[in-house]
């Protein structure tokens, strides 16, 4: 399989709110808007909120969100108003995460990987 893009679309029970929610809470960049959805830039891949739903996320899938440096975002996001559900810390297998949650609850893992991880593979 030669995959050429990827997004995760996200149908939230409140379209509006959830759309302000990915542009100003969490500041993502808008890639495309068109008639019942907006996409946002994510990294290598897309977040696209579109439509409406009614059974909203389950406890079974996350959205994995790697950033540069987690005290830094974590503080950008207090000045938004968006408070961790959980706390950031060290995992048993060497990154630091945070979570926090969307509108709907559909859980955001905030993943920084340390320097001296073995995935850290850009050294900026």
């Amino acid at each position: 399989m030669d995959v050429l893009s990827s997004r995760v679309l996200i149908h939230p029970r409140d379209h509006e709110v959830s759309t302000a929610f990915y542009r100003d809470a969490l500041g993502l960049a808008i890639e495309r808007e068109f008639p019942g959805g907006t996409r946002f830039f994510a990294g290598g891949g897309s977040i696209e909120v579109v439509g409406t739903g009614e059974a909203g996320p389950g406890p079974d899938v996350n959205l994995f969100l790697q950033v540069r440096d987690l005290p830094a975002t974590l503080a950008e996001l207090a000045g938004r108003g968006v408070e961790p559900v959980r706390e950031a810390r060290r995992e048993p297998w060497g990154t630091d995460e945070a979570w926090i949650a969307d509108p709907d609850g559909l859980r955001i893992v905030l993943v920084e990987v340390p320097e001296d991880h073995p995935l850290r593979r850009d050294k900026r």
